[in-house]
């Protein structure tokens, strides 16, 4: 470990302050920041922006301006140095190019296509590395990734809105209309949709999407819509549904068919025996890295009932309904409570 501690934490808290900024943008590849010092001094940084753009290393080595610099300066990031060839050459490579003789970092990746092999090339290149600086802090950030690497899974978010009395919809009738009903404010769902370009796709069940035909989409936020994830067993959803529109790409797991259509992929899937396991597993292989699931209640209870969750953020409205749909409940306190307008939002995570 570099002597200086409590500068080295610093800059690598830059690195990750840097790599946050590629939220929703960078994905299946994780975030990363690179910060480069020279007697102190950061000379260069950059992050990575966009997948299949330039990685956090290569933005950074180009923003420094006197590369003669490099041949004296550390360079730290929040992840391992890639070393192999994908969208983008590897950046370990490029720090061997420029001599860097020293790198610090976060964490090691868990791609089996890096996994160590990033630090083995840079030590055998004769630079020197570190490893493990802010670690957990670096895994907490591309916790997506960890996850899905490492469980073979998405990273699930579970989230709803439900009333002061513990309902998360009243008891509709046949003919009410199909629309959402609306528990939290305004503000709160642009929140949501700020969330939902956060992450890869954004899945419901068949009753939700009959009684609220909702689009699942970001129209109220700027960034890229989620892949739409719905449950439709014996195909019974109108193809006239939003969630079947343009606007975004859609998986429907049924027991009919597998096939695909436009911008929505049928997979026939078993509903029997292991339901949410067997969505997960077949997500991971659509490279989904991370899954918001939104409802209805029987739906988010199997997520919580197989445990496979891992965070949930439940909104709690200011109304009463007296009666209705009870909210699911998650056995544990919320790590995080805060307060928009009139709603309140908690925050568990399942550790």
């Amino acid at each position: 470990m570099p002597k200086d501690l409590r500068k080295d934490e610093i800059y690598m808290k830059r690195c990750l302050q840097l790599a946050l900024q590629g939220l929703g943008n960078v994905a299946p590849n994780p975030m990363v920041g690179c910060v480069i010092v020279n007697n102190d001094i950061i000379i260069g940084e950059g992050y990575h922006i966009k997948y299949g753009e330039p990685h956090a290393e290569v933005n950074a080595i180009k923003s420094v301006k006197d590369k003669s610099l490099l041949k004296t300066s550390a360079l730290y990031v929040n992840l391992e140095p890639c070393s192999h060839f994908g969208k983008t050459p590897p950046c370990a490579d490029l720090i061997i190019k420029y001599e860097i003789p020293m790198v610090i970092i976060g964490s090691k990746d868990c791609n089996e296509k890096v996994a160590g092999k990033g630090i083995e090339k840079l030590i055998n290149a004769g630079c020197m590395v570190e490893t493990g600086l802010l670690e957990n802090e670096s895994r907490y950030l591309n916790r997506r990734f960890f996850t899905f690497y490492e469980k073979k899974r998405p990273y699930i978010i579970l989230k709803w809105a439900e009333t002061q009395d513990g309902f998360i919809d009243i008891i509709r009738e046949d003919s009410a209309t199909k629309k959402p009903n609306w528990i939290t404010s305004e503000k709160t769902r642009v929140l949501v949709h700020k969330w939902r370009t956060e992450e890869d796709a954004i899945m419901v069940g068949t009753n939700t999407a009959l009684l609220d035909n909702p689009a699942l989409t970001a129209r109220d936020w700027k960034g890229k819509n989620p892949v739409r994830v719905v449950l439709d067993r014996d195909l019974s959803l109108p193809v006239t549904f939003k969630i079947f529109d343009s606007q975004a790409c859609t998986i429907v797991f049924n027991t009919i068919k597998t096939d695909v259509c436009n911008n929505v992929k049928f997979l026939k899937i078993n509903f029997n025996e292991q339901l949410i396991e067997n969505i997960l597993e077949v997500l991971f292989k659509e490279n989904i890295q991370s899954l918001i699931v939104e409802g209805g209640a029987q739906l988010l209870n199997s997520f919580i009932k197989s445990n496979l969750w891992d965070e949930a953020i439940v909104l709690k409205g200011s109304q009463y309904y007296l009666k209705g749909i009870i909210a699911p409940k998650i056995m544990k306190d919320a790590v995080r409570t805060t307060k928009l307008q009139h709603d309140t939002i908690l925050f568990y995570v399942n550790t």
